[in-house]
């Protein structure tokens, strides 16, 4: 399975050095998290039907999920930068 994800992230571009902003994400996982899943929340919350009792219940899980999903994206893309950096692509500035 693991090569098989290394393989589909040659294929997209994952031999390129990382931008400012996958830095920034690969170092900070939990706050790259948490500025998508406020932005969510108030997504769901304000999109939610009038008169529902639970609708903001609904849009913090909802909203706390799209973090979780960015934030694993976030441990993956930390990952490629080291196994750039194990490869010697690239050095880590």
């Amino acid at each position: 399975m693991a090569e098989a994800f290394w393989a589909l992230d040659r294929v997209l571009g994952g031999q390129q050095p990382p931008t400012r902003l996958q830095q920034w994400v690969a170092r900070h996982l939990v706050g790259a998290g948490l500025c998508m899943a406020v932005p969510f929340t108030l997504l769901f919350w304000l999109t939610a039907p009038e008169g529902e009792p639970d609708s903001l219940l609904f849009a913090v899980i909802f909203g706390l999920l799209m973090g979780l999903l960015f934030g694993l994206t976030a441990v993956l893309e930390r990952l490629r930068q080291r196994r750039l950096r194990r490869l010697g692509i690239w050095d880590g500035s």
